[in-house]
Parts: C-alpha cells; structure tokens; sequence
C-alpha cells in the first residue's frame, strides 16, 4: 500500500535498534555442568565398565534359593486382613470333638411357642403388575403411592421458613427503631403521598422532554457532537427511568433534613 504523499515524509528520521534480549541462562546450568564432568550419569545403560571380582565369602549357599511361602513367614511378617479381629471363629475340624455330657433346662418347646404367638407378623411387600405375565415392581419408589402426605409432619412449616420469618421480623423491628430513633431526633423525615406523587410526576416529564428532543435528532449522528449529544441524552433517560422505578417500588421514602 502506498503511502499518502506529504511533505513531513522528507524529514531524515533515526534509525531506531533493536534492542536484543538477553541470552537466557538456567540457574541449573552449573549443577549439570559439575554433573557431567564428576561422570555421575556413567553406566546407565550398558552396566559397569569393569565388573568387581567376588569375594570368597559371598558363595552359593545351601537353601538360599528356596522360595519362602507365606505361611512360613514371622508372625509379624504375616499378611493379615484388615478385619481380622471381626472374623468368625474357623469351622471345627473332624478331630475337633465337642464337649461331651452337657445338659440344659431349657424348654426349647415353650420358648418356640411364645416367640411365634408374640412375634409381629411379617409385612407383604407392596407390588404392582404392569404386564399381563405377572411382571412385578416395588410399589413405594414408583410414586404411585402417597408416601409424603402419610408424613407425621405433612402440610406444617418447614423450621428453616420459620426461623428465617423471626429473622426478618427481628430485622424489621430494629429497622423501624432505627428509623424513629432518627425522626425523635429530627434527621429524617418521610415524604407523604402527594409529595411523592409530585416527584414521581415531575420525572416522567422530564423522561418525556428528553425522549421527545430524543427523536428529533437524525437517525445517522454523521458528527462527533450530534453522537455525543444523543449519548448524553441516551444516558439521561436511562438515569431518569432507574429513579421512576425506584420511587414506583418504595411506598414510603425517607430523606434527611
């Protein structure tokens, strides 16, 4: 692209150099260095250069190569399950022979017969066939039943709802003490009805004035003070409605003296 001819483009400049950044240098490097040159890293792959001759007491000895099994570990070496204090005790073997001799009194007869007459009887599990061959399903998770309104509590406040009611007639109370301390002592005073109506109307004039000067201007601002003025009045309008809605949504509104 060529460029716009002026005069100032006769004008000698200086040539600006490029300033060069400075070589980067690890704070590793002599680490590496003493490394490599002390042959820390020799043998890494291929094994020692020269193997060293072994000893004549470091033989093949008798049963060194024996696998050790598990059982013939130390007790202390021994694998144990987490749970092993909560096991059951093993089944007895045949040589185990229990005690021989030992009578009861217990009536096992009379204990069966007042358990079984005493005993609740057991529930049937509730069920709903949904298919003509008797397929079954659990009917409380299917929400067919009316589970939540059989509730004890059923229909009553939630404690949170009342806990968070006190808060905010708590909070309401010290907001209508702090405001008649401040009328007691004359700081504040509350604007009456036709006061803030006049207000409320008084805005609304002037949102309709702008608005109107607001659509007079052209559609296309083509300079920079007929964008700035329609910016201006863009922002005006958008202040003057947050306080219509303010004064819309407070019945009662304070001013100090």
């Amino acid at each position: 692209m060529l460029e716009e001819a002026s005069i100032y483009n006769l004008i000698p400049t200086e040539e600006e150099k490029k300033i060069k950044q400075a070589r980067y240098n690890s704070k590793f490097r002599d680490n590496v260095k003493q490394e490599y040159v002390s042959g820390r890293g020799d043998h890494k792959t291929m094994g020692q250069a020269k193997v060293p001759a072994p000893t004549t007491d470091n033989f093949l000895k008798k049963r060194t190569k024996d696998v050790i099994l598990p059982r013939d570990l130390p007790p202390d070496q021994q694998f144990k399950y987490a749970d092993e204090e909560r096991r059951r005790p093993p089944v007895p073997r045949k040589d185990d022979k229990p005690l021989m001799g030992l009578k009861t009194s217990k009536n096992f007869i009379t204990t069966n017969a007042v358990q079984n007459i005493t005993s609740v009887p057991r529930q049937p599990q509730k069920v709903y066939v949904d298919t003509r061959g008797g397929h079954k399903n659990l009917l409380e998770p299917s929400g067919l039943e009316p589970v939540y309104t059989n509730k004890k509590d059923f229909g009553e406040t939630p404690k949170y709802l009342i806990r968070r009611r006190d808060e905010m007639q708590r909070a309401q109370e010290e907001y209508d003490a702090y405001v008649a301390e401040h009328f007691r002592r004359g700081a504040m005073k509350s604007l009456t009805a036709d006061e803030r109506a006049a207000i409320l109307k008084g805005l609304k004039q002037n949102w309709e004035e702008i608005h109107d000067q607001y659509q007079g201007l052209s559609v296309v601002p083509d300079t920079a003070p007929k964008k700035n003025r329609k910016e201006r009045m863009e922002a005006e309008m958008k202040q003057l409605e947050r306080d219509i809605e303010t004064v819309e949504r407070h019945k009662i509104i304070y001013i100090a003296n």
